[in-house]
């Protein structure tokens, strides 16, 4: 076959996918160093574990009505500019925290308020910016076209904490803020001269009978249901993330740039595995691979928990990301192949909100039980929560152990339906 003919070739060679992943990466990279400044900006300036949780918590307040409300709108309006002006209004946030000088009254406060102005705008930016993608390549490109975009993303998450803990020492906490919004900026310049053809069409009605359609059939189908909940409480009870300030003061000893560090190697390992699943033959049980994936990923923040060593921290770390990429990937599969496709939007806004509260979740669960025990416990206890939960699941429910591509199509074709 052909070089020029390799179907991830096929999708760098189309004009307009390469203007969305510039967009997507300087937006990534700016999210990114947001991010990561906002956590260690309240631990430096507070000392609290608490004051982590609360972060996160504030940062999950918006997750599930803006959510819904994003995929609506979404649908409704133009999604370029729904991005656009999301990104606007996080250029905003980050220009006022860049501009607010550290130690101020009241600068605790401002941070956790861009937090929340940043979940709101992810909220709507998100699932207009994945409806985007289908829109610009070629449907038998499409698979490809999404490997390539999460690579891209996986980069600004590397980049974005690297370059948060080397800009603190020289330049101050307002560096990092300063170079977010220059990122926003790009982002936003490169989106204006993206030209989308959307198809027409009627558009489905919102209601409250329509979203309780997608989550019954989530509940009816338990391989699905499944994967999703073993994700949540996955992340709730093994995150690690809002705490890595701490582990970078107070147990590794290793500044603002091993922070930066640490922030980013889960990010090179879920990098390094979409490298590897790019090229490599699909798995024949997606539901045993998700769940060989979170037994892997327990075993990794039980061993970041533990370790005094920062090589051995950084390591855990890439193994945690490796992992937790295997997982996304074969949630994504078994979402996407057991939702016939008039139900795939709603099933799908299902899916980002489970995504979506255990992240936020995670970190203030996190920093609570820290505040009222100690990082290392609340990271090794997290860590056997997690792989008990995963048991569980293992055992309970069979249906995810034999899940397969194959007896999905089977059975929607004998339903007269369509995968």
């Amino acid at each position: 076959m052909p070089a020029e003919s390799h179907p991830t070739l096929q999708v760098l060679a189309v004009p307009a996918l390469r203007l969305y992943l510039v967009a997507r990466f300087f937006s990534g990279f700016g999210r990114a160093l947001v991010s990561a400044m906002l956590a260690y900006h309240v631990y430096d300036a507070t000392g609290s574990y608490a004051a982590l949780g609360i972060l996160g918590l504030v940062e999950f307040l918006p997750v599930i009505p803006i959510s819904l409300l994003g995929g609506v709108v979404a649908d409704r309006f133009d999604r370029r500019i729904l991005i656009i002006a999301a990104h606007l209004a996080s250029l905003s946030g980050v220009a006022v925290l860049a501009f607010s000088s550290q130690g101020e009254p009241g600068e605790q406060v401002l941070v956790y308020g861009a937090a929340f102005l940043l979940a709101i705008t992810a909220g709507f930016a998100n699932p207009a910016a994945s409806a985007l993608l289908p829109g610009l390549v070629p449907r038998e490109i499409f698979q490809n076209a999404t490997v390539v975009t999460a690579s891209i993303s996986h980069l600004a998450f590397i980049a974005g904490p690297i370059t948060m803990g080397l800009l603190i020492g020289p330049f101050g906490f307002g560096a990092p803020y300063a170079t977010a919004a220059v990122c926003y900026a790009i982002s936003i310049f490169g989106l204006s001269f993206l030209r989308i053809v959307r198809t027409e069409g009627k558009k489905p009605d919102v209601s409250l009978a329509a979203v309780r359609e997608g989550i019954a059939f989530v509940w009816s189908e338990r391989a699905l249901l499944s994967s999703m909940t073993l994700d949540l409480f996955a992340v709730i009870f093994a995150s690690a993330t809002a705490l890595l300030p701490a582990f970078a003061e107070e147990i590794l000893r290793v500044g603002p740039v091993g922070y930066g560090v640490l922030r980013a190697s889960m990010a090179i390992g879920t990098f390094t595995m979409t490298l590897f699943l790019m090229v490599a033959r699909p798995f024949p049980f997606p539901g045993r691979a998700l769940l060989w994936a979170v037994v892997v990923f327990g075993i990794a923040l039980f061993t970041f928990g533990l370790s005094r060593w920062f090589p051995l921290s950084v390591g855990a770390f890439v193994v945690a990301g490796m992992a937790d990429q295997v997982s996304m990937t074969m949630r994504s599969v078994i979402l996407q192949l057991s939702t016939p496709d008039a139900l795939r939007g709603r099933v799908s806004a299902v899916s980002w909100i489970f995504i979506g509260a255990s992240n936020e979740l995670g970190d203030a669960e996190s920093g609570f039980l820290a505040y009222l025990t100690s990082a290392t416990f609340a990271v090794v206890a997290g860590a056997l929560a997690c792989l008990g939960v995963t048991a569980t699941v293992a055992v309970r429910v069979p249906e995810l152990r034999r899940w397969t591509p194959a007896a999905t199509a089977l059975l929607r074709e004998g339903d007269g339906g369509g995968a």
